[in-house]
């Protein structure tokens, strides 16, 4: 559509077309380019009050005067000094026409929704706009009433445009809005944006860079009123489809408290004015709807506002705890009162279990120091009843602020995947002591609740108990794993004097199957503890809940550190890491993460947060296989010793490698490392050839050792790095989709094999005599490459024919991660001469492998005596032997076929959806997903690349990125990986995928 009555009036400032319309509730929006960058062209509605316009033009200088870094579009003045004009439409209808500078971003309703980070940074931009427009005198126009939380209540004639379920739920949310009404009306008030919506606050997504906040814009709704009306609205749409609405809103309240400090009485209207904010937007939606059904602008924020009012999942009555908390602030009115009362008492309250605990041994469960469960999934019986390991009855305390992962049960994961957040904090003091001991009340108190709770792993007998301080302001304790008789003698209301016997620690059959053990914890409130009264916090809200359940030691006589944990600090072994290695030894992720356990395919960090483990192929079989530690264990209960002596575990994981592979492959040497297992493969295959040159795919990696990197272009490539050795021959890695031969070419792995023979033609002009061929069978730091069909047999021959020995690196690729093949040369239908295998042989023990022909072997054997000083270990061999016996017992190479054939279909409706994959690539669980700018050019997406692999850390998901431009995501789980953490990998990754995407088209003009 053409806009000629606007251009005429746009030329003075150098605006000449096109002009390209935006969204607007009632105004025309048009975005332009002039030589000084873009701007945006406002015209208002037919016939529209010249002073709408004004009021916004002053207030945006006014606030940029007030604080010039606030990130506000400036406005264009015409030649005669006015920040507007006066011009008819094509109707002939009268319009004000405007015009701002452009700024950087896209409206944050498109970028999705925000990290804490930046959502911190909205508030404290909130905060400096309400203090610049603080002394600014606004007469608010009439069209901003609607908008305008203190004229809220007219959606209560209106709720008759809502039907059933959401009527009832909107009519609440105005009972709640009249209950704080009066609050409300007493504060001050002052010129307000009362509009700063997810598509009036304009984002910078990041890539490399944090995201950032780039423009608060469209002042059109303005009015006067309280601060905390202004910060509602904008949190309301801040958190719109947030995963974590709760958090969210969180980091933006304490960004906006930094700025602008808030009152704790200010900070609990938040909640319900948020609330009233999407009502009146719902109600003001369903009426506009009726007369404009076919506009989308309408009802723009329509769907996410239902979904955050009707979501269920989110505690109401603990936001205001929790944004108290978020800011510093006392969680509970008196909280700071009655932790001043609790301390000054300390060691005059009766003993809980009628004897002193000053000497009581202090027993750790946690991640760090403790190994149960063994299965941190699942928490056996057994083990539930020996948490201490104690042989005898003394009395033992476990620790407050503990991250433990013997909480197993689904009622303490937060979502639907075994890496989703999950409740590991402890939040009360343990007492060990046995079934049967007498529980006193520390200080008098009346029965708030009192029950048995059945369940397996639940508190058995419990009670609560409401006390007071000497002032009389309540408090309450919690007495869990009691003997369920206590439900007979006591009821709710019941008064227990100080020091009084009011219940028995149960055993294991009446107190939830635990060792017997009495849980006792603080709480300053009710408020939001529901019926269950969580006894262990998520590690991510542990702000909130140590605010609200407080050390309880005071009331035992204890002092807080007797009993308080500290984790692990990781930034602290972060700075002492810095300062005793070296800098070129390098951490994953922006954000290094500590692991201190671990189980099949899962990491735990300090805090027990579970990660699903989608990159480390060391652990071939899982991490912590309960019969790799066994055999570990009773192999180093008798000795460890080396080839030297006869042993039969030697013998025996010869024969079964052996077994696997072709028959003439009948000669073992086993090693340290896959490092280690390269180099004495470069020796046979010159002892066997009598050559010393080395032909290999570019971009490849064989070790860290001199030899292997005098082989692997990935490293001596680097800068610092001494480059090409004369007697190392390049050919292309054969990349069949950014490689210069691809798939559209049926002749392709003939044409790449065909560069062996430039090689072979180099070395003969240089005076050299070729040893062989090394490659990864599938290069992996190449970037998963998959060569087509036929490649490696071309290679083969050719080098054979040169009189080279062939040697297949399969490290990465082999023992059945491949699903279908057991080796990855299987699949390229050739027969190597030397097989070499590292790493996954020892599931993470160091242990090599070097297969060959007894003829080459024979050749080796006319030079010195080869010997390996813990290559081939009793230890070594007995855990090599066992990783193999685990792929067949439990069928993982059948597991890794089903598992990679729904990931890699899975990744290629992902690269459906998304324009920044260009390839899917992989067989079984080895898988590679190249990233793009564009898929035209292929221009490798590194930042993208890094996004998305930091991005998913932060989702509690591991990948790497490999390829010369670090832009292919690999993913090579180990071989237990189910169905659900494929499913949790694809869905975190489309979302990523999606965010980055966003991203990149930001970037483009």
């Amino acid at each position: 559509m053409r806009h000629d009555w606007l251009l005429e009036v746009l030329k003075p400032l150098g605006i000449g077309g096109p002009l390209r319309q935006l969204g607007g509730e009632h105004d025309l929006n048009f975005r332009a380019a002039t030589a000084d960058g873009d701007v945006i062209v406002k015209a208002m509605r037919q016939r529209g009050e010249p002073a709408l316009v004004e009021r916004q033009c002053a207030a945006l200088a006014h606030a940029s005067a007030a604080d010039p870094g606030l990130p506000l579009p400036p406005v264009l003045s015409f030649p005669d000094g006015l920040p507007w004009q006066a011009v008819r439409d094509d109707e002939g209808q009268s319009r004000i026409v405007w015009v701002q500078r452009a700024l950087d971003g896209i409206a944050m309703g498109e970028a999705g929704p925000q990290q804490p980070a930046v959502l911190a940074e909205l508030g404290a931009l909130a905060a400096r706009l309400d203090r610049a427009l603080e002394d600014f005198a606004l007469q608010p126009a009439t069209e901003a009433a609607k908008w305008d939380l203190l004229r809220a209540g007219w959606i209560r004639n209106r709720l008759d445009v809502l039907d059933g379920e959401r009527r009832q739920l909107v009519a609440a949310i105005l009972a709640d809005y009249d209950r704080i009404f009066p609050r409300l009306a007493a504060l001050s008030a002052q010129a307000l944006h009362n509009d700063l919506n997810d598509y009036n606050i304009l984002v910078v997504p990041g890539l490399t860079v944090p995201a950032r906040i780039s423009g608060l814009i469209d002042f059109g709704d303005m009015t006067v009123g309280p601060r905390i009306c202004g910060l509602a609205i904008a949190a309301a749409y801040a958190i719109l489809d947030h995963e974590t609405p709760e958090a969210a809103l969180a980091a933006l309240i304490a960004g906006y408290h930094a700025v602008a400090p808030l009152a704790t009485e200010d900070i609990e209207l938040i909640w319900p004015l948020l609330r009233m904010r999407l009502a009146v937007s719902v109600v003001n939606s369903a009426i506009e709807a009726v007369g404009r059904p076919d506009d989308p602008y309408v009802t723009i924020s329509q769907a996410p506002a239902w979904r955050l009012l009707e979501n269920k999942a989110i505690d109401g009555a603990l936001i205001g705890a929790r944004l108290r908390a978020a800011c510093g602030l006392p969680v509970t009115d008196n909280a700071e009162r009655i932790l001043a009362w609790l301390d000054a008492n300390r060691g005059g309250f009766a003993p809980v279990l009628g004897v002193d605990l000053d000497e009581a041994e202090v027993v750790s469960l946690a991640v760090e120091d403790s190994i149960l469960p063994e299965n941190p999934f699942d928490l056996r019986a057994d083990e539930a009843r020996r948490l201490t390991g104690a042989v005898d009855d003394r009395i033992r305390l476990g620790r407050y602020g503990e991250p433990r992962l013997v909480y197993t049960d689904r009622a303490f994961r937060k979502g639907p995947w075994k890496a989703s957040n999950r409740r590991t904090v402890h939040m009360a003091v343990d007492i060990f002591a046995p079934a049967g001991q007498a529980v006193h009340a520390p200080l008098a108190g009346k029965v708030a609740m009192v029950e048995y709770r059945a369940n397996p792993l639940d508190y058995g007998g419990v009670v609560i108990m409401e006390h007071r301080t000497g002032a009389g302001e309540v408090f309450y304790a919690l007495y869990g794993h009691l003997d369920p008789a206590v439900c007979d003698s006591l009821k709710v209301g019941d008064e227990v004097a100080a020091g009084a016997v009011f219940a028995k620690l149960g055993a294991p059959q009446g107190n939830g199957g635990w060792e017997p053990h009495l849980h006792f914890q603080l709480a300053l409130t009710l408020d939001g503890m529901g019926h269950d009264w969580p006894g262990v916090a998520d590690p991510d809200d542990w702000v909130l809940w140590r605010a609200l359940c407080p050390n309880p030691a005071a009331l035992l006589n204890l002092p807080e550190e007797r009993v308080a944990c500290t984790p692990v600090d990781t930034a602290e072994l972060l700075a002492e890491r810095r300062a005793r290695f070296g800098s070129n030894l390098k951490l994953s992720y922006r954000r290094p993460v500590t692991f201190l356990r671990g189980w099949r395919h899962h990491l735990f960090d300090e805090m027990g947060r579970p990660y699903l483990d989608a990159y480390n192929n060391v652990p071939h079989v899982g991490h912590a296989h309960p019969r790799i530690r066994a055999v570990a264990c009773d192999q180093l209960a008798r000795m460890n010793s080396n080839t030297r002596y006869l042993h039969p575990a030697q013998t025996a994981l010869a024969e079964r490698l052996t077994a696997r592979l072709p028959q003439e492959l009948e000669i073992c040497f086993f090693v340290n490392s896959g490092s280690e297992a390269n180099e004495l493969a470069l020796r046979l295959a010159r002892a066997a050839s009598g050559g010393y040159d080395i032909v290999t795919p570019d971009h490849g990696y064989h070790g860290n050792t001199t030899g292997a990197i005098d082989i692997s272009a990935y490293k001596f490539n680097k800068p610092g790095m001494h480059g090409r050795r004369p007697w190392v021959h390049l050919v292309d890695v054969a990349d069949d989709y950014r490689g210069r031969f691809r798939r559209d070419d049926p002749d392709r792995a003939r044409r790449y094999a065909g560069q062996v023979d430039a090689a072979l033609a180099e070395i003969e002009q240089g005076g050299g005599r070729l040893a062989g061929f090394i490659a990864e069978t599938f290069p992996s730091v190449g970037g998963q490459i998959i060569p087509p069909q036929g490649y490696l047999a071309e290679v083969y021959r050719r080098i054979r024919a040169a009189g080279g020995i062939c040697i297949a690196d399969e490290v990465q690729t082999g023992l059945g991660r491949l699903g279908d093949f057991y080796f990855g040369f299987e699949q390229q239908k050739v027969r190597p001469d030397i097989v070499v295998l590292g790493k996954p042989l020892g599931n993470g023990h160091p242990v090599g492998a070097v297969i060959t022909t007894r003829a080459i072997a024979e050749r080796f054997a006319e030079g010195p005596e080869y010997f390996s000083t813990f290559g081939g270990s009793n230890l070594s061999c007995r855990i090599a032997a066992e990783v193999l016996d685990i792929v067949d017992d439990e069928d993982l190479q059948g597991n890794a076929r089903r598992m990679g054939e729904r990931l890699l279909s899975g990744m290629r409706e992902l690269g459906g959806r998304h324009e920044v994959v260009g390839d899917v690539r992989g067989i079984g669980l080895f898988t590679g997903l190249d990233l793009v700018t564009d898929r035209e050019s292929r221009n490798p997406a590194t930042d993208v690349a890094d996004y998305v692999t930091n991005r998913l850390r932060d989702l509690r998901i591991l990948v790497g990125r490999e390829g010369p431009a670090d832009n292919i995501l690999k993913i090579r789980p180990p071989l237990t990986i189910g169905a659900d953490d494929v499913d949790m990998l694809l869905d975190r990754l489309d979302l990523c995928l999606k965010e980055a995407g966003t991203a990149l088209r930001a970037t483009k003009p």
